[in-house]
């Protein structure tokens, strides 16, 4: 008989990490810096940067059908189709592998791989304010959040220091400026809109939208080639991810041990110790059991994933989940409310066209319920526009009539200009916004399915008629003309902004992490992806994962040193 007497401490490291994500990634870097042994676990299957990243080169003409999906695309992938492309595909995991129940619509788009949606991400990079850290004590909409600005703006810097955030600085208390690479340009017609707005609104003001795409080299990556095909994976390392960044920085340690294809079934407790003592995975591609140990344990596998691992952990002292036995963890989902706003068109500027593919467009910050002369009656919170000018091109007026050679110089020639602007709006807190378990149904790995439960409500409804009809007077009193202002059907989910499931609070009756992102029952396991927020903002949220990670880091590893860990 073969014994391993040395199972254990094979399988022992300082840290663990579930999930290779934004958060995740940042995760293993602050921590290897730190000088602990990390091991990160990722459900999904590896991809390095450059070499995993096969259609980042290629033209529309090389894909088979020119970037469109098919219709059984439509039919195997009904809620990521939505989100990929022909180039894209690859990024995104697929509905029928990955099920779970729609107890009301809501699309969970998700990427299985190293490095997760930080490949595929939006990149806009916002700080949140005092106005939304007090924003739930202030109108009763949900807990106090436990921490501020002054406790946060640090690691803004720090994260914003090697990400590489280029933007322009407008000096708004309720958007803060950051630590900003040179801001990528308007456009003639964003500037025509950028000046109307200053002279016909008090209150409102258009800057280029703060992106982590590097205007100049930097850090050894970079700078952006303005191809605007990020979502492909950049060979170049202009913008932002995992792969590109913070996990090669975990590497250059010798710290970091990466593990793929590691589904995280439940974190596991000893209540002697009162701690956690590990976590148990289960081979994605075996299925086989194996269970890793570590001092600290950081849950970043995203807002819905997060909580169902936690709704997993069961024990005498968790019956219905780790940290839940308030029945909190997996409530107060929240996702921004989109797919609202309006555009217009504009004589003149007929001699100017733009060069390159620029990957980012305007943004308008919040207007409403910003002070006393802002106040709504109406709703509570705000919303931010973000949006684009471009003259209109051959795929405008492919559906006209015509043939022959002024026909084809029709389409080519550059069309007039047109501006598309939609809002982002902020959703509340609601208790019964959720996830839960299935009772009998499981997955190919025997865990049980997720049921998610999400609606906007009258103050979000209220809301959006706002940000519509504001997009459209915005545009008139500018000049535009043709304007069409537009409410497609948004659907939980379909802003990929997915967060709260496990919020942070100052009271452990009504939270389930404390100011340090630390679970209030269980001290070494720390939750600072999505799943921490204990209220949405309406800006983009990712910069402020970033910012809580790296803060709750530092918290760990100093109480590590002075033993409280």
């Amino acid at each position: 008989m073969n014994l391993n007497t040395k199972a254990v401490s094979q399988h022992t490291y300082d840290a663990i990490v579930v999930g290779s994500g934004i958060s995740g990634g940042w995760a293993a870097k602050e921590l290897c810096e730190k000088g602990l042994k990390v091991l990160l676990l990722e459900r999904g299957r590896n991809v390095e940067h450059v070499r995993d990243y096969p259609t980042a080169t290629k033209h529309p003409w090389e894909f088979p059908h020119r970037l469109l999906n098919l219709s059984t695309d439509r039919d195997e992938d009904p809620v990521q189709s939505a989100a990929y492309d022909e180039s894209t595909k690859h990024f995104f995991v697929r509905d029928k592998e990955h099920p779970y129940i729609q107890d009301t619509p809501f699309s969970w788009i998700r990427g299985y791989h190293v490095g997760g949606r930080s490949l595929t991400w939006g990149r806009q990079c916002y700080r949140l304010s005092d106005l939304d850290f007090e924003a739930n004590a202030k109108d009763g909409d949900g807990v106090d959040w436990p921490v501020r600005y002054k406790d946060i703006a640090p690691w803004y810097d720090h994260v914003e220091r090697f990400v590489g955030v280029s933007g322009q600085s407008e000096g708004l208390a309720h958007l803060p400026d950051g630590e900003f690479l040179p801001p990528m340009d308007l456009n003639c017609v964003e500037e025509h809109l950028q000046e109307q707005l200053r002279t016909k609104f008090k209150d409102r003001l258009l800057t280029i939208g703060r992106v982590a795409n590097l205007t100049r080299g930097f850090t050894n990556r970079g700078p952006c080639q303005f191809r605007n095909l990020c979502a492909r994976g950049c060979p170049f390392g202009g913008y932002f991810s995992s792969n590109s960044s913070t996990l090669p920085a975990a590497m250059a340690t010798g710290n970091l041990t990466i593990r793929p294809f590691s589904v995280v079934s439940e974190v596991l407790y000893n209540k002697e110790s009162k701690r956690a003592t590990g976590v148990r995975v289960i081979d994605a591609e075996t299925k086989e059991t194996t269970e890793f140990f570590a001092r600290i344990i950081f849950l970043n596998a995203s807002t819905i994933a997060t909580a169902s691992i936690l709704l997993q952990s069961k024990s005498p002292e968790f019956p219905q989940g780790m940290g839940n036995n308030l029945d909190l963890v997996g409530r107060h989902l929240m996702d921004h409310h989109f797919k609202v706003g309006a555009m217009g068109t504009i004589d003149g500027w007929n001699d100017i066209y733009y060069k390159g593919r620029r990957p980012v467009g305007i943004y308008i910050p919040r207007f409403r319920n910003v002070n006393e002369q802002t106040r709504r009656s109406d709703y509570v919170r705000g919303f931010g526009y973000q949006g684009y000018a471009e003259r209109e091109a051959w795929n405008d007026h492919a559906n006209v009539d015509g043939y022959g050679k002024e026909f084809k110089q029709q389409l080519t020639a550059p069309g007039k200009w047109a501006m598309w602007m939609s809002a982002w709006g902020e959703t509340l807190p609601y208790a019964d916004n959720r996830i839960t378990l299935h009772d009998t149904e499981r997955d190919k790995w025997g865990l049980p399915l997720v049921r998610v439960q999400f609606e906007i409500k009258d103050n979000e409804k209220h809301m959006r008629k706002d940000m519509r009809d504001s997009a459209a007077e915005m545009l008139e009193k500018s000049g535009f003309k043709e304007i069409q202002s537009f409410d497609y059907n948004y659907i939980g989910g379909e802003c990929v902004h997915e967060m709260g499931t496990a919020r942070m609070g100052r009271d452990p009756k009504t939270s389930v992490l404390n100011k340090w992102n630390q679970l209030h029952d269980v001290r070494n396991v720390f939750v600072t992806d999505g799943s921490c927020m204990t209220s949405s903002a309406n800006q983009n949220p990712s910069l402020t994962y970033m910012a809580l990670t790296a803060r709750a880091c530092d918290f760990a590893v100093d109480e590590i040193k002075k033993g409280d860990l």
